[in-house]
């Protein structure tokens, strides 16, 4: 006995569930691409962040840096005509800006300090900010806050000591740069290390920490 054959109906039926089956696969496809599409995005987004948070601390960098030059370079005003100025030594002891100390201009601790094995960099921050020890900027274009603390890598206050403070060596006149007779006999300033701690807190609610050791 023979089958019947298909009906046209029964062709339609099959058509419409081959259409339904490429038409969710091509949906899936569409819903995976934009998927890819939006992480590329935020990847890319998160990056540009990243650089602006870094750029941003680069400027409280430069500025502690400016800061510490002039320090540095500072000199007492003569104690009688024709004397030499004698250095301030400013950057000797721990300086607080206050009113009745305006030139100041920053906060400085002449001093280190380290976070401990179970402090966290925001609650050792905190304790330094408790102590009127760090700077805040004003906020950037964009909506970066830049707040910065500068230590002299020193374990006591006062004029530096090889003992108490890591320093670039001071080499005696007597040792030359070259095993030339002729050449001239250099003698190497000596130089302190200061550290510079950089927070940034950004506008999408993250925080940032950025250091720099110098020598000046």
């Amino acid at each position: 006995m023979l089958s019947p054959r298909p009906t046209s109906h029964s062709q339609h039926g099959l058509v419409l569930v081959l259409a339904l089956i490429v038409l969710a696969a091509l949906s899936l496809a569409a819903v995976g691409m934009m998927r890819g599409v939006f992480g590329s995005n935020r990847v890319a987004g998160n990056l540009a962040y990243q650089q602006a948070v870094v750029q941003a601390a680069d400027v409280g960098i430069e500025r502690a840096v400016a800061w510490l030059e002039q320090q540095s370079t500072a000199t007492q005003a003569p104690t009688s005509a024709g004397a030499t100025p004698l250095p301030l030594n400013a950057l000797y002891n721990t300086i607080v800006n206050n009113p009745a100390n305006p030139a100041a201009l920053y906060n400085y601790s002449a001093t280190r300090a380290d976070p401990n094995a179970t402090q966290t960099w925001q609650s050792f921050w905190d304790a330094q900010a408790n102590a009127g020890l760090t700077n805040t900027l004003a906020t950037d274009a964009n909506g970066n806050q830049v707040s910065f603390l500068i230590q002299r890598l020193c374990s006591n206050a006062g004029a530096p000591a090889n003992a108490g403070c890591e320093a670039a060596p001071t080499l005696p006149a007597a040792v030359a740069n070259s095993s030339k007779s002729s050449t001239l006999k250099l003698r190497q300033a000596g130089q302190v290390y200061y550290r510079i701690t950089v927070r940034v807190q950004g506008p999408r609610n993250a925080t940032s920490f950025i250091q720099a050791v110098v020598a000046i």
